[in-house]
């Protein structure tokens, strides 16, 4: 069961770097990744809360080392993977694992990065309502596309959304 987790987490790791390039763009002194929000709405009903916040800040490392990231990628897809993963642990509801992910990266990480992250380790301050507003545009655009990929997964048979009765985490 492990090796099978390793080597889905790989996989969202490797998509995660691959695309990084292609859809992460700047807005002030982020870098937004829709793709990020993506893989954690996967990473987190597929695999659970704790390996979702770990695929993301190993993604996080990636991209900032590659120069398609900053340091707000740590709170930007952990926080929002953790709290996606909590949410679908508990309700086993894919749209409110969405939810957790879009509350967690475009409210509390945009918090944490703006008010914390920004200006500790950057030496920046950025508007929060500017911080908001690209987290909260990225995290929506790259759920949704997270809920269409689960939906179709789901549809074509390759995972069964309604028996998986515990992660691994």
């Amino acid at each position: 069961m492990k090796t099978r987790f390793i080597a889905q987490a790989v996989v969202f790791i490797a998509l995660g770097v691959a695309l990084a390039p292609f859809t992460s763009f700047p807005v002030g002194i982020a870098r937004i990744n829709p793709t990020q929000h993506f893989i954690n709405v996967m990473a987190a009903v597929l695999l659970g809360p704790w390996w979702a916040a770990g695929i993301a800040g190993v993604i996080a490392i990636l991209r900032i080392s590659m120069g398609v990231g900053t340091i707000l990628a740590f709170p930007g897809g952990m926080i929002g993977a953790l709290l996606a993963g909590l949410a679908f642990r508990f309700t086993r509801n894919i749209y409110l694992a969405a939810l957790g992910e879009i509350v967690g990266t475009g409210i509390i990480a945009a918090l944490v990065s703006g008010l914390w992250v920004a200006p500790v380790f950057m030496q920046k301050s950025m508007a929060l309502s500017l911080l908001i507003a690209s987290f909260l545009g990225s995290t929506i655009v790259g759920s949704a596309i997270g809920l269409i990929v689960l939906k179709a997964l789901e549809r074509t048979g390759v995972v069964s959304l309604a028996r998986q009765s515990r992660s691994v985490s």
